[in-house]
């Protein structure tokens, strides 16, 4: 999904008000006449030929990546000054031929390393016999992935997706669910102080970090349901699911019952500071 910018978004809006008023009655015949009359003959076009006005993005001057990202792209992200045009194995190349060795892996995403050439015959492979059909029908590859899963983990079904975040908000849902499903109407899910979940509205409230809430909150909450313990402290922990799982009794007579959803941890932190959870936390 793209979301345009507020000045695309006005241009939109002037073009469909021009239009609708060109095709409105009280317009001359005039101004239909110049939208839908032409005195050229139609171009002759081939099957598969595109015919379009539009330039296409590899088109467009790239001599200055980084004037491109700080004018067309949000900054979201912090970013170093390089830009990287080749990758094989565990070696990146930038624009100027610099070489590098890449200990990020794209964020622990590019396991196999850049240019694979198992990796590139197979996504080659598959989009030279059939692309995207979406969740509305059945694909041999995809149910094969499933089985595989779950045949060499600890699950017996899977759920596809297409982030960590939507990952950890389909597991937000399916603990709120299940607890709901027991007969609770506050579910409490328990995340670890300087944690990081995602950047979604309740994954970022998972996230114990006040510094990713600021600009987020209504009323000075977040969302709803989620408490925090600080990682490696296993009696703060307990002292917390304790308290969870105890009805205020104001809430107990209004026929509420508040419990635990979930502990969500990760067994190692990186944003609070390549942290090892030990074995008995």
């Amino acid at each position: 999904m793209m979301i345009l910018q507020k000045s695309a978004i006005l241009s939109l809006l002037a073009l469909s008000n021009s239009s609708s008023e060109a095709f409105s009655p009280s317009r001359s015949n005039r101004a239909v006449t110049r939208l839908h009359s032409t005195t050229e003959e139609p171009p002759t076009i081939t099957p598969g030929q595109v015919v379009t006005n539009l330039i296409p993005p590899s088109a467009i001057d790239s001599s200055s990546t980084a004037n491109l990202f700080d004018t067309r792209v949000q900054k979201t992200y912090g970013r170093y000054p390089i830009t990287f045009v080749k990758g094989e194995g565990c070696v990146l190349t930038d624009e100027d031929g610099k070489v590098y060795l890449d200990f990020v892996s794209g964020i622990a995403t590019c396991a196999l390393g850049h240019s694979n050439p198992a990796l590139t015959k197979a996504v080659s492979d598959q989009m030279a016999s059939l692309h995207h059909v979406s969740n509305l029908y059945y694909t041999p590859q995809q149910g094969q992935l499933a089985a595989w899963l779950c045949e060499n983990s600890c699950a017996d079904k899977v759920f596809f997706c297409n982030s960590g975040a939507e990952s950890n908000e389909a597991a937000i849902k399916l603990a709120r669910r299940h607890a709901h499903n027991r007969g609770i109407t506050d579910p409490v899910i328990i995340t670890a102080e300087s944690s990081f979940h995602g950047r979604t509205l309740a994954t970022v409230t998972a996230t114990a970090q006040p510094k990713y809430h600021k600009g987020f909150t209504y009323g000075g909450e977040m969302v709803r349901g989620f408490r925090y313990s600080p990682y490696n402290d296993e009696d703060a922990l307990k002292k917390l699911v304790e308290e969870i799982n105890t009805t205020p009794e104001e809430d107990a007579k209004a026929g509420r019952k508040r419990g635990l959803a979930a502990i969500m941890l990760e067994p190692l932190q990186g944003e609070g500071g390549i942290r090892p959870g030990t074995p008995s936390f």
